[in-house]
């Protein structure tokens, strides 16, 4: 994480530090930051705000109600319920059962965050010259910023100077657009991007990463069925696979410590650093309170987010994935080794008396859960997503590094493509074993074949949700059920293994907009899981440019589906 200490010093610092230094009164006092105010020609103010644009992401990945929110409580993995006796989780019950509209806070913040980033990739490109390392790194960061808004919105401005006048009011693009704006500059600045690796800058292959997300999913965008896609997704990742040389981590969690930088593995990181960039608050967000005890830190969390226990019901016997991912059962004591290295949940079990479902006195997260909202979730429901080392202490996963790209997803897009385009489909199985082959206890356990991968998901989907009372009460007669299944998903196999590789990596929402049933819908849409029914409206594949947005821009409108001031 030094890229975060040494470089991306919050350009709201300068701001102070030129502030702070005024001390004679008949100096101008810069109450306001413009190019009259700052000479944003000088070196080290640009690096100030090409750090700043680099930020920007970090804040759009884990600012409250950012893209992991956004990615991951719409799904079928990850939820934040009601909590009964707690007092908070309403914000994402909409989430949960897509049914948001344009008031949203989670599109919001997403909408902000990214044009924030752009506004100051396109003030440092301004004054940057037209070719360069730095050019390329900011116009990476501004192509992933539009790739993001693509994904989430489809049709939104495109703007690439901040050179304007006064009053100006940018004018929306249509996806295709902004794809092929995507595309372009990303292809445009491979070469200056160079080979190096340097943890938190992007490179060539990072490049190649965001054109393969671009391109594996422009079908799911446009609503066409183009194979020459999926063609050119693969050759981006076999630039990637075979000349950036990363290897796969040794370990699965690996990828989800605090400090990733020696992680092989990992393509295009976003840095993050308890003192000076502290971000991701899923150790508050997950945990109860008392569970913070299970891995030595010293905060006090919400008890908030949770598995949907139809996902937990996936896991094959001997995936280790589910225990590195989810904290489920009894919980212990984090004890000390003789080092004084924290062994987490290696002691007595956690007294907790509190909705005690199993009436044995202590911390003991079920597997059920009631409801997302009708009653809601009781405090020891759901299992807990712990993937996301928790460091201890006082920092939690507060300074945790993200992997935005890593090999792993680079391998599971070629076998996609392969699988989809009908090539060298054992190619495309024994990929997905060999990412799988980490995480298993015997090496049969790890083989998946081309049957499997294409076949239907296991995934037990339909509506289900208990109405009752009580903590301990699972009355039958309450029990709101629908059985669906997951025979009549295409590639389903392969939609189950992206879950238990990838869950809570910001790209669980994209996949199921991506798979397709029998019927022609999207998993997304077309089916149910818990607390949530399946419909064939398809505007939900998007989310609506957001009211604050409308009001402050006329020129804006508003996506299908979603008219109205907060529809």
């Amino acid at each position: 994480m030094k890229f975060i200490k040494n470089s991306i010093l919050s350009f709201s610092l300068a701001i102070l530090l030129l502030m702070g230094a005024c001390t004679d009164l008949d100096e101008t006092v810069y109450s306001g930051l413009t190019d009259e105010t700052i000479d944003v020609n000088d070196p080290e103010v640009v690096g100030y705000m090409m750090g700043e644009a680099l930020a920007q992401f970090r804040f759009l990945y884990w600012g409250w109600n950012g893209y992991f929110d956004v990615m991951e409580e719409c799904s079928d993995i990850y939820m934040t319920p009601k909590r009964l006796g707690v007092g908070w989780g309403d914000l994402y019950i909409p989430m949960h059962k897509h049914s948001w509209n344009s008031t949203q806070g989670h599109i919001d913040a997403l909408w902000n965050y990214a044009y924030v980033g752009i506004g100051y990739a396109n003030k440092t490109l301004d004054v940057l010259p037209e070719t360069g390392p730095e050019q390329a790194q900011m116009r990476f960061i501004r192509a992933l910023n539009y790739y993001v808004l693509l994904d989430a919105f489809r049709n939104v401005p495109l703007e690439t100077t901040q050179d304007t006048e006064p009053g100006y009011l940018p004018e929306q693009a249509d996806a295709q657009e902004i794809f092929d704006f995507c595309v372009s500059e990303l292809n445009a600045i491979k070469d200056d991007l160079g080979t190096e690796k340097v943890f938190g800058y992007a490179n060539r292959f990072a490049a190649d990463m965001a054109l393969a997300k671009l391109y594996l999913n422009y079908n799911a965008y446009f609503g066409t069925n183009d194979n020459s896609y999926y063609t050119l997704a693969l050759a981006e990742v076999n630039d990637v696979i075979e000349n950036g040389g990363y290897s796969l981590a040794p370990n699965y969690l690996d990828n989800f410590k605090v400090d990733i930088d020696g992680s092989p593995e990992v393509i295009f990181a976003i840095p993050l650093d308890h003192t000076n960039a502290s971000h991701n608050y899923l150790v508050n967000k997950c945990l109860v309170g008392a569970g913070a005890a299970a891995y030595g830190y010293n905060g006090s969390p919400w008890n908030g987010s949770c598995a949907v226990p139809q996902f937990i019901d996936t896991y094959e016997e001997g995936d280790m994935r589910l225990g590195y991912t989810w904290a489920g059962g009894v919980q212990h004591f984090a004890t000390e080794d003789a080092d004084g290295n924290t062994i987490p949940q290696s002691g007595d079990p956690i007294p907790f008396g509190t909705d005690d479902w199993a009436g044995e006195g202590y911390l003991n997260y079920s597997r059920n859960v009631h409801s997302i909202d009708n009653p809601g979730a009781y405090q020891q429901e759901g299992y807990r997503f712990v993937k996301s080392e928790i460091e201890a202490g006082d920092y939690g996963t507060y300074g945790n590094d993200v992997a935005f790209f890593r090999l792993a997803d680079a391998m599971f897009i070629k076998a996609e493509c392969l699988l989809r385009l009908g090539q060298d489909e054992q190619t495309a199985a024994d990929l997905i074993t060999e990412v799988r082959s980490r995480s298993f206890d015997s090496a049969q356990g790890a083989v998946r074949t081309v049957a499997d991968l294409k076949g239907g998901s296991i995934y037990d989907y339909g509506h289900r949700e208990y109405t009752s009372e009580g903590f301990a009460n699972y009355d039958p007669a309450s029990y709101i059920v629908t059985i669906e299944g997951g025979d009549d998903i295409e590639l389903g196999g392969l939609l189950d293994d992206l879950a238990w590789e990838f869950a809570g990596e910001h790209h669980r929402r994209q996949d199921l907009v991506r798979f397709k049933m029998s019927d022609g819908r999207n998993v997304f849409n077309g089916k149910s899981w818990f607390c949530k029914d399946a419909t064939t409206e398809t505007h939900w594949d998007y989310f609506p440019i957001p009211k604050a947005a409308l009001d402050a821009n006329i020129s804006l409108v508003q996506n299908d589906g979603y008219q109205g001031a907060t529809n």
